[in-house]
């Protein structure tokens, strides 16, 4: 059985953030969250996450079935694991999958890799490395001449010819459970940083006569962490490049990469196109020959096919086949837009639904409404919802045309067929049918202006 600890304690003060480190973002998710995706991806049954530094935060975002040990004070890596001695003890006869919860680019393939090389190897410990250009800061991976293992070597606790080595340990370890509770009884603090670190774990069991192995991933990005705000860009553009080329590879048309920024958990059907400037977010789902953009926003939505949305902004609302938007349109929480519904310039929808066929031309708020199929919308219609203390409903009829500048005062309710003139305020139900006039009657007086002089200039 596979198992996981991850150790997401730390306080991450360089990234001058209230937030616990791994709840920093990554494409709108927490650094966590692509952690605890690739962990139960590659199989791990059970997991344990180790947190820390206002840990009711992290504690609250984790998933069911995911326990959490706390570390207080916070000690070092081998400080941390010593935390989740229960969980470990429990799982004695595992092997147990060790990384930090900062590492949102650790995938199952490279976690997987690691283990099959641990398996194959019979090794007590084997650690994920890569070879890295810049070795400030990292945990150095020393051997001997002949290649073997001999140590991890802190980069603060090393000599001038250690940090010269380019291996770095990235974090990533897989252990013989009970051989992990032998490192864990005999690691010490005797370091520069009176810590505890879970890479002297390494000497600890090669001491004792234990394999171990060091496993060098090809993708030397899935070992990349961040510990302040310019190294949290280099995750999320990686991230992003990533998702795109996904996508891109499965059918989805991204022709300029610019400001398209695609969420983890997003789908998108094929023959889509993505246009600049486009941010898609949450639980969304795309169909298929779409074109979305230039310059939208979704989030937790869902998107049918043949869809086109044009500078359009969409939240916690359904857009269904062959609908357009755009452009400057929004559509608010609990909307539901038709097939084949038209939407222009510079209207609002809010809580509300369309029936299939319906025009809402330009200049129009339609809000807390139920409106049937067909129906038409002049310029400048506005649904007024809202008394002051509670909102109402509207309710349009098939085939309604709503003539410009209409107010529908809620509740009120439109029949089938119905027309309302320009510039009425409806304030009473209208049969279907019926023509409702709700405007005062013109008057015309001849000479007005001749004997009033409003405009300047005149004598």
């Amino acid at each position: 059985m596979k198992c996981a600890v991850i150790l997401a304690g730390g306080k991450g003060t360089r990234m001058k953030s209230d937030m616990p480190k791994v709840m920093c973002e990554v494409l709108f998710e927490p650094m966590l969250y692509y952690v605890i995706k690739a962990v139960k991806e590659a199989g791990c049954e059970d997991i344990c996450v180790v947190t820390g530094y206002k840990h009711e935060i992290v504690e609250a975002y984790l998933p069911e079935g995911i326990e959490a040990a706390y570390q207080n004070p916070q000690l070092g890596t081998g400080h941390a694991v010593m935390c989740a001695r229960d969980f470990v003890e429990r799982h004695s006869g595992d092997d147990i999958l060790i990384l930090n919860g900062d590492g949102p680019l650790m995938d199952a393939a490279t976690i997987n890799a690691a283990y099959d090389y641990h398996c194959k190897n019979a090794n007590s410990i084997t650690l994920v490395s890569a070879i890295v250009e810049d070795t400030n800061g990292i945990g150095h991976v020393k051997r001997d001449e002949t290649g073997k293992l001999l140590c991890i070597v802190e980069h603060k606790d090393a000599d001038e010819e250690e940090k010269k080595i380019n291996e770095s340990n990235a974090g990533t370890y897989w252990f013989k459970g009970n051989d992990l509770l032998y490192a864990l009884d005999h690691i010490t603090n005797n370091n520069a940083q009176n810590e505890y670190y879970l890479t002297d774990s390494l000497a600890i069991l090669l001491g004792q006569g234990k394999n171990a192995g060091a496993y060098v991933c090809e993708n030397t990005e899935s070992v990349l962490g961040a510990n302040d705000r310019k190294q949290l860009n280099i995750l999320n553009n990686i991230m992003r490049r990533n998702i795109n080329d996904m996508h891109m590879l499965s059918g989805v048309d991204i022709p300029c990469t610019d400001g398209v920024m695609i969420g983890d958990a997003v789908t998108i059907g094929k023959g889509t196109t993505i246009l600049p400037n486009t941010i898609i977010r949450g639980n969304t789902e795309i169909g298929e020959n779409c074109v979305i953009g230039p310059n939208s926003y979704i989030k937790d939505s869902k998107i049918g096919n043949g869809v086109e949305l044009n500078n359009t902004q969409i939240t916690d609302s359904e857009i269904k086949d062959g609908a357009d938007c755009g452009p400057f349109v929004r559509i608010r929480a609990n909307s539901v837009v038709g097939e084949h519904v038209h939407i222009g310039n510079f209207v609002e929808i809010k809580n509300s639904t369309l029936g299939e066929g319906t025009k809402c031309a330009h200049l129009t708020y339609v809000g807390d409404s139920d409106v049937g199929k067909n129906v038409n919308f002049g310029c400048g219609t506005v649904t007024v919802n809202y008394d002051g203390k509670n909102k109402h409903r509207c309710k349009i009829g098939n085939g309604a045309f709503i003539g410009c500048n209409t107010n529908l005062v809620a509740p009120v309710e439109i029949g089938d067929l119905a027309f309302t003139a320009a510039g009425s305020t409806i304030t009473d139900d209208v049969p279907g049918g019926a023509l409702s006039v709700a405007r005062a009657k013109q008057v015309n007086k001849e000479g007005w202006v001749e004997k009033k002089k409003p405009y300047k200039n005149m004598d």
